[in-house]
């Protein structure tokens, strides 16, 4: 089926039929009286009155097919209607500082987050039906990709999320302290606002968070209650323990890297409440195989039947009408040179 990507573009034909009237247009032309009209040389009209005739045309015709260029027609290759097995998924991740620890990597050489990552590309690979947005928090919650059946693109998000600096003013104190906290309320309030509209009618949230919540607007609660009474399932995956030293990178008084330890808070009871109120399932992991065990079991979910049309695609055709219209253009300009000995 032959289209056009930006039909808009055809708005430039209004210009273009402007400058084609103009240039053509009928009516009094000047001159001058010579009375005397036998005397004038027969023909007059020579190569140079033939190429100013021409050179107006050529550009016309030159802007035309840019226009119809920007317009990129091209042609449906593969057009598939079909029905897919598919539940709308809100990945809900903890940037705070404590997803800096290291005990997620069995050579403790990459920190929680980036573990996270990996682990959530893979669980994206495998489920190429769904619409599957991210959100992260810290001390705020931010959308970072809508509901999308774009993979590709929803993974080059996920690879650029990063843990937020703890930046120091000229007194060494932090100049926004609360981007290092845990919002976990207003993460998961923010996934269900971009849940509540989806097609499919399985929604799901999958919370991970490795902390407590100690900021934000909405309490964790309060969040819980709203998906339950919006159908929405929430699994939490708990990262951590209260019983266990954390591994962190660290530097000694000579500033080598070393590897330190510290006891984080993790709230459990909060994070399996929520999953509880929404008749969803808690995990806890310490370590990759767990949060690799917890995303094959969220795997298992019910599906929602939903029709899509499916554009696989594009055969191109503006490169010719580009490079036609380019090369007239030039070819103008030059009859213009020879015609004037001038540029324009």
């Amino acid at each position: 089926m032959f289209n056009f990507a930006t039909p808009l573009a055809f708005v430039l034909l209004i210009p273009w039929a402007i400058a084609a009237w103009r240039l053509y247009r009928t009516g009094n032309k000047s001159g001058v009286l010579f009375a005397p009209a036998s005397r004038l040389p027969a023909n007059t009209a020579g190569w140079r009155v033939a190429i100013a005739r021409l050179l107006p045309a050529l550009f016309l015709l030159a802007a035309l097919l840019l226009i119809i260029a920007v317009a990129r027609p091209r042609t449906t290759l593969t057009r598939e209607h079909r029905s897919v097995n598919s539940i709308a998924i809100e990945m809900i991740v903890d940037v705070s500082g404590s997803m800096e620890a290291l005990d997620l990597s069995p050579e403790m050489d990459k920190p929680r987050l980036d573990v996270v990552k990996e682990m959530f590309a893979t669980f994206i690979s495998k489920r190429p039906d769904d619409l599957i947005g991210l959100v992260t928090f810290g001390g705020y919650a931010s959308t970072r990709a809508p509901l999308t059946a774009d993979h590709r693109a929803l993974s080059h998000v996920l690879k650029g999320v990063e843990i937020p600096k703890n930046r120091l003013d000229d007194q060494g104190r932090p100049v926004d302290q609360e981007e290092t906290m845990t919002a976990i309320g207003d993460g998961l309030s923010t996934g269900l606002a971009r849940l509540q509209d989806a097609e499919p009618k399985t929604r799901i949230v999958i919370l991970l968070s490795d902390g407590e919540s100690n900021t934000g607007i909405i309490q964790p609660d309060q969040a819980a209650e709203a998906a339950g009474k919006l159908g929405v399932r929430v699994y939490t995956i708990g990262v951590g323990s209260n019983s266990s030293q954390t591994p962190f990178r660290t530097r000694d008084i000579f500033g080598r890297q070393s590897v330190g330890y510290m006891k984080l808070a993790f709230n459990e009871p909060q994070l399996k409440s929520i999953a509880e109120k929404t008749q969803g399932r808690y995990f806890n992991v310490r370590d990759n195989e767990g949060l690799k065990r917890a995303l094959e079991e969220v795997s298992k979910l019910e599906t929602t039947k939903v029709n899509r049309d499916v554009y696989e695609r594009y055969n191109e055709h503006f490169v010719d009408y580009l490079l036609w219209g380019a090369a007239l253009i030039v070819l103008a300009i030059t009859l213009h040179m020879a015609l004037t000995r001038r540029l324009l």
